[in-house]
């Protein structure tokens, strides 16, 4: 059975661009005392290691324990995103990140308002990715490779990889690295009661999710 993955609308658009063929989420596995290691990573069991210590120098071990790997190389993920039902008629599905729509249609939705009810082109009713059902998914992604690491590691490749640019003018010293805009990214998408513990600054251990595109499995019908 594939599982979901949510992703903002200027991800997904980066998606779509083939830009972003990575992702982190945070690894509630580790602290300052637990160490998680995929080197330890068990395809049959679907559980890797994480290594505790009674120390923050980590030269003090203390266990080593197995614990479910949330997400595995070889699995099929399906993009839940920002979109809205029925959103021309009862066929098709509007994203809000804009692009191809899954219905009967391939229409840029503003055009379709205007030839079929005038200038005025109404907002649609978008719903927020995390109620976005498998059934109204348009991407699809397969696991190619997963690790673990601290989120401040991300180097500025690996920040283009997650579909952010860099646009410093060298001229002006204007714009950000690519590494940058993930950072800024990255505390714009965490609760602010949980910044101290998992923002950039906080620098928590993450999943490092590496993707490609995919079709979807026949077993989803």
């Amino acid at each position: 059975m594939s599982k979901g993955i949510l992703f903002n609308t200027e991800m997904v658009r980066a998606i779509l661009d083939g830009r972003k063929t990575v992702t982190r989420r945070i690894c509630k596995d580790g602290d300052d005392y637990a160490v998680p290691d995929m080197y330890f990573y068990n395809a049959y069991k679907r559980t890797y290691a994480v290594h505790s210590y009674a120390d923050v120098e980590h030269t003090d071990k203390l266990s080593l324990v197995e614990r479910p790997c949330p997400i595995c190389p070889g699995d099929i993920l399906y993009v839940r995103e920002s979109y809205c039902p029925n959103y021309f008629d009862e066929i098709l599905v509007g994203y809000r990140s804009g692009d191809n729509m899954r219905g009967n249609r391939n229409v840029y939705k503003a055009d379709y308002h205007k030839e079929i009810v005038g200038d005025v082109v109404p907002e649609p009713k978008w719903r927020p990715s995390i109620h976005m059902p498998r059934s109204a998914a348009r991407i699809w992604l397969r696991v190619t490779d997963v690790r673990v690491e601290r989120l401040q590691d991300i180097t500025e490749e690996q920040a283009k990889l997650e579909g952010f640019i860099n646009d410093i003018n060298l001229i002006d010293g204007t714009g950000k690295s690519a590494a940058k805009h993930f950072a800024d990214l990255w505390d714009n998408t965490i609760n602010k009661t949980n910044i101290d513990r998992y923002g950039w600054e906080a620098n928590p251990w993450v999943w490092v999710i590496e993707f490609e595109r995919c079709e979807k499995p026949e077993s989803e019908g």
